[in-house]
């Protein structure tokens, strides 16, 4: 069941639900408390789903129904193992770089890369592509560590402006260089599946830095990841 020694946590969040519909992201950390990381993966997963089989209570479901008995462990495991692992800051990739022994001084694009995050204001999925480029600066990167990047601060309740920049800040860290850019496309299920429910809307948001803040480069770019794959 709910533990209601939340309530003081919950204080005028109920009047919040309309702006957070028109909310845009400033800050560029995700929103922790201090004791974020104060309880292990598992107690975070026993804690919640005691909680979720109230709201499954609540809701007036039978929790002694074969079919939903075991339903608030399997959507704890998922909150803390799967969708929501890019929280804690040991799932983070260590991204090794490497000598860019053979000069290469262009772009370098890891387009497509599948995208799956949570829509923070409803908890709905957003599924999308990103395209992300930077130009070496000495080093390069393994490139599936651009996808793990990626995946990482994908995993976490988002909003899709915070994301792009929280990529690109830290690829400019781990490739030491200003020269990225990251490009998302993505649909949002609080948009398709509630509230709207229009089933064709994407969003698309792009943050450029250092050399891509050029024109010419920029478009560079921009062709590279709608053109055609050969074949």
């Amino acid at each position: 069941m709910l533990d209601f020694s939340l309530n003081g946590h919950l204080d005028g969040l109920a009047d919040s639900d309309d702006p957070g519909d028109f909310y845009v992201a400033t800050a560029l950390d995700t929103p922790l408390t201090a004791n974020a990381f104060d309880l292990t993966d598992a107690e975070k997963i026993e804690r919640i789903t005691d909680h979720f089989a109230g709201i499954m209570d609540i809701l007036g479901l039978d929790l002694r129904d074969d079919s939903l008995r075991g339903t608030p462990r399997r959507v704890a495991k998922m909150y803390v193992n799967e969708i929501f692992r890019g929280l804690n800051p040991h799932n983070k990739p260590a991204v090794t770089t490497f000598e860019n022994k053979y000069n290469y001084r262009r772009l370098v694009i890891e387009r497509n890369i599948p995208l799956q995050s949570t829509c923070e204001h409803h908890f709905q999925p957003i599924f999308g592509v990103a395209h992300v480029a930077y130009i070496p600066n000495g080093r390069v990167v393994g490139l599936s560590k651009l996808n793990r990047i990626v995946d990482f601060y994908a995993r976490r309740p988002q909003v899709q402006e915070r994301l792009t920049i929280q990529i690109v800040e830290e690829l400019k860290y781990a490739l030491k260089t200003e020269d990225v850019a990251v490009y998302i496309d993505a649909r949002h299920m609080c948009v398709q599946a509630r509230g709207v429910e229009h089933h064709g809307a994407s969003t698309i948001t792009a943050e450029y830095s250092g050399k891509f803040l050029n024109e010419s480069t920029r478009q560079e770019f921009l062709m590279a990841i709608s053109s055609k794959m050969p074949g």
